[in-house]
């Protein structure tokens, strides 16, 4: 496909949110071609929800790993993005996303970020902006612009096999596109009202359980050092 979308989202334990992300996709003006789902030995009801899903779309297809017994912060993550890639012909779809399920996007969001960068050949990846509720409400994350989210990274696919594709390390999302620039790519987000999506997580959630996720890692390995680096900016604002 010229102008194929394949969208694959690693999940684990999301039956909190996964439903906004769900419908919201359902609902987006651009459809992916392919959903793959990759349930990463998930706990709660996460398969039930997306059994239900899968059912009633034939684009959405749901592969499902072995719970492992722990979270992996980076590597696990990208572990599962690959368990979904490499089940099917990439060559296919000339797109690609990696996409959180704690997500609700406004319904035009993939058309547009579609359609600019088939407007400009030199963006390899991108995104929209990510906000979070709040009693005030909506507050931007922050992100820069010279960067596509971590949570929604849109990829041209020939940009993502140059750079040889996501690393299985922590901060991958920064790594990716560094990478995208040192090749003479573009990597860009946009905050503007239809590519602004809300973030149900909130980061003051997911900053604890990325601490308790480096912890971990400190325990079984020897990365003690570079993990304290990671963790203490965050211990300091949290």
């Amino acid at each position: 496909m010229t102008d194929g979308l394949l969208v694959i989202s690693p999940c684990r334990d999301e039956s909190q949110y996964m439903r906004q992300t769900l419908d919201t996709m359902v609902s987006q003006t651009r459809k992916p071609d392919l959903w793959l789902i990759v349930d990463d030995g998930s706990t709660d009801d996460t398969p039930e929800i997306l059994k239900a899903y899968a059912v009633q779309h034939d684009w959405i297809q749901i592969i499902t790993r072995e719970n492992r017994g722990k979270r992996a912060v980076g590597p696990g993550v990208i572990d599962a993005f690959y368990a979904g890639y490499n089940t099917v012909d990439v060559d296919q779809y000339a797109f690609i996303c990696k996409l959180d399920l704690d997500l609700r996007l406004p319904e035009r969001y993939f058309e547009i970020l579609l359609q600019r960068m088939q407007d400009n050949p030199n963006i390899g990846t991108c995104s929209g902006k990510a906000y979070v509720e709040t009693a005030h409400g909506l507050e931007n994350e922050r992100h820069g612009d010279e960067t596509s989210l971590g949570m929604t990274k849109l990829y041209r696919q020939s940009c993502f096999k140059e750079i040889g594709g996501f690393v299985r390390e922590v901060m991958w999302d920064g790594i990716d596109c560094h990478t995208c620039r040192m090749h003479g790519w573009i990597a860009c987000s946009w905050d503007e009202p239809e590519l602004r999506f809300v973030h149900l997580r909130r980061w003051a959630v997911a900053r604890w359980v990325f601490i308790q996720d480096v912890c971990a890692m400190v325990m079984d390995s020897i990365l003690w050092v570079p993990a304290c680096c990671l963790c203490w900016p965050v211990l300091c604002t949290a």
